[in-house]
């Protein structure tokens, strides 16, 4: 009875979790198609490549690789692990670019509906985009809590952080979030590339320029490597804790650098 009962509880789990995902399946917008292959062709197939698999000419020796389409594996999104980014995430990197790689920003070349129509054509490259399993709800991302900017209660909380980094990061960010962790030499990407973790210490990051865009990839994780996700494994607070103590590591460095090292 028991078994059947747990069953039960995850067929209905099951069930919901794929009525959530419908809500927010978005499939290729097939009307955009030839205006967003237009746009591709001309600003993208270069380092992502005709198949989109991220072999472009230039893209060979970018590093890191850009992205393979084709996989459907993003890193930078707001939904859960596992998850495909909405159109607005993808929207978003067309837009702003990553910092610290050859993705550049197209806010200024591109108009609006050329970005909107060349992220409906990135989604024809894989099948992934037709299945409503794949998709999810973007995950909320809360603001900033009122310490995040008061002095003396934030240092408390970057001290709380640091000691939780030593645990949960150091490993591969290294203790100082310089990238060299003892695990960081045997990190790979899910095409089986080697992977070299962030310095948490460079005045940008990846994911973005502010504190949310950090906390978003401690709930979300990035997919394709070996960052998880730690939404089910921290608590707000701790999350946010570390987000102070990495801030406070870009703050250090950034000091050490205007001032030459004293």
């Amino acid at each position: 009875m028991l078994v059947g009962w747990a069953a039960a509880l995850n067929d209905a789990a099951a069930q919901t979790n794929s009525a959530a995902a419908a809500k927010y399946f978005s499939p290729p917008d097939e009307s955009l198609y030839l205006r967003g292959r237009f746009v591709y062709q001309r600003n993208c197939v270069a380092c992502h490549g005709e198949a989109g698999d991220g072999s472009g000419p230039m893209g060979l020796t970018a590093l890191p690789r850009p992205r393979n389409f084709r996989a459907g594996i993003f890193k930078y999104r707001s939904t859960p692990s596992g998850a495909l980014p909405t159109d607005d995430d993808l929207f978003r990197t067309v837009t702003q670019g990553i910092p610290g790689t050859a993705m550049p920003f197209f806010s200024e070349i591109l108009t609006e509906r050329d970005r909107r129509a060349v992220v409906q054509y990135v989604k024809t490259f894989s099948r992934k985009w037709r299945a409503p399993d794949n998709f999810a709800a973007p995950v909320t991302i809360p603001e900033p809590p009122a310490w995040f900017t008061d002095d003396a209660q934030s240092a408390r909380r970057v001290e709380s952080g640091g000691k939780l980094f030593a645990i949960t990061c150091a490993g591969c960010h290294g203790a100082n979030g310089d990238g060299k962790g003892e695990a960081a030499a045997a990190l790979e990407d899910f095409w089986g590339r080697k992977l070299v973790p962030a310095d948490l210490r460079r005045p940008w990051i990846h994911s973005g320029h502010e504190p949310t865009d950090i906390y978003k990839v401690l709930v979300t994780g990035l997919n394709g490597t070996p960052m998880a996700s730690f939404a089910d494994t921290t608590t707000e607070q701790q999350r946010w804790e570390l987000v102070a103590y990495i801030e406070s590591l870009r703050r250090e460095s950034a000091e050490k650098a205007r001032t030459g090292g004293k």
